[in-house]
């Protein structure tokens, strides 16, 4: 991939609606769940803020929808730092590109010299396995699935022969896209202007965007950065939208998270100011028959601080302690695993207790023996009260 951000600049007329969406990450029902839900047409413009493909249960499936999509539909798809993965691999990757090398040995852990693409992609790869793009179009083509870093060469030519549609449209995927007031990229960008000179990589993978206090004239619209991650009380799922700062962050979590959900950041005009969005997942849902209040200093365990301790068990459910905050809770027993660390890790998990009103539509995370797990408006916590299943009367 060209070491330089690439920019594109599509002539979107005034009044024409944008649908934004992020980190669909292969999950093809969510996908046309949110579009639907937002009466998708082809007057409309989608815009796919990186991240389309790898780590959900079909992402060759998500891919071929959108190609589909494409030819009846005004669809701009960016470049995310798990479609890069696929990208570069297709791309044989630059041996004199240093700067490829150490991102993806940072990306995936790999040893700090320097090594060929195949070695630096094998880790991911091997992980991901059967939701790899990649590992699917193989599975599809009955080509045999690559033992080591070795074979991935012959893997490759094979794949770029038998999927000429899809991989033309993986090797064409741009970094940014600007148009009227606004300004799309999936992990973030430290300036707004000169942005072909910008490298393209931290373009894609910009952690913790929102924390390194940007501010800018346009919108600018990203993902990668799961919204939860920004908050240590509240487990959420909705769009960070900044006002003062011009900062929309709208991945939420899907397929990442137990109670992830797709957004769709919904924009009337580009060159206007005005915003909505709207959401979809694919949770039970059910109705609150009681109430009751929210729980004062709630906590919320992100991954980047994840590790527990086991005090008890109970049932489907187990009392840990966290040791970076000293606080202990109750968590469902399938939330914890043990990583390669040797320690025992949560899912993203919470304390809070909703304040709930009789008749407010939940979502349904988790049912245990100490409660429902639930999320409320994109906002995830523990309802202790009766609820009437979708379809009872």
């Amino acid at each position: 991939m060209p070491r330089h951000a690439q920019v594109i600049r599509p002539a979107i007329r005034p009044g024409r609606r944008v649908v934004a969406v992020s980190d669909i990450h292969g999950n093809l029902p969510v996908l046309r769940g949110i579009l639907d839900k937002v009466c998708f047409t082809p007057d409309d413009v989608l815009i796919l803020v990186g991240d389309l493909l790898e780590k959900g249960p079909r992402s060759l499936d998500t891919l071929r929808y959108v190609l589909g999509l494409q030819k009846t539909h005004t669809v701009y798809a960016l470049c995310g730092n798990c479609d890069y993965i696929d990208r570069m691999f297709l791309e044989g990757g630059d041996p004199g590109d240093d700067t490829f090398f150490i991102r993806m040995n940072a990306r995936l852990g790999a040893p700090a010299e320097r090594a060929c693409v195949y070695e630096e992609l094998w880790p991911t790869l091997n992980y991901w396995r059967e939701r790899s793009t990649l590992i699917q179009m193989a599975m599809e083509a009955g080509l045999p699935l690559p033992k080591g870093p070795e074979e991935l060469p012959a893997l490759r030519a094979a794949l770029l022969d038998r999927f000429p549609e899809e991989t033309a449209f993986l090797l064409s995927l741009p970094t940014i896209l600007e148009a009227g007031n606004f300004l799309f990229v999936h992990g973030g960008v430290p300036r707004e202007d000169r942005l072909e000179e910008l490298e393209a990589y931290p373009c894609m993978k910009n952690d913790d965007f929102l924390g390194q206090g940007h501010r800018f004239q346009k919108w600018v619209v990203v993902g990668h950065w799961p919204v939860t991650l920004y908050d240590s009380r509240i487990q959420r799922s909705t769009p960070l939208i900044d006002e003062t700062r011009h900062i929309a962050s709208i991945d939420g979590g899907c397929v990442l998270k137990v109670d992830g959900q797709l957004n769709a950041l919904i924009i009337p005009d580009v060159y206007g100011e005005e915003l909505d969005w709207t959401w979809y997942d694919e949770l039970p849902e059910a109705v609150a028959l009681d109430g009751q209040e929210a729980s004062a200093d709630p906590i919320n365990i992100r991954w980047s601080d994840s590790v527990v301790e086991k005090l008890e068990e109970e049932g489907d459910c187990v009392r840990v302690r966290h040791p970076a905050s000293g606080r202990e809770l109750w968590l469902p027993r399938d939330f914890l695993s043990v990583w390669r660390d040797g320690l025992t890790h949560t899912e993203d998990a919470t304390d809070y207790r909703l304040p709930v009103a009789p008749g407010d539509r939940l979502s349904l995370v988790r049912e245990t023996g100490r409660g429902r797990l639930v999320k409320k408006d994109g906002v995830t916590g523990w309802y202790h009260g009766r609820v009437a299943y979708r379809g009872e009367s």
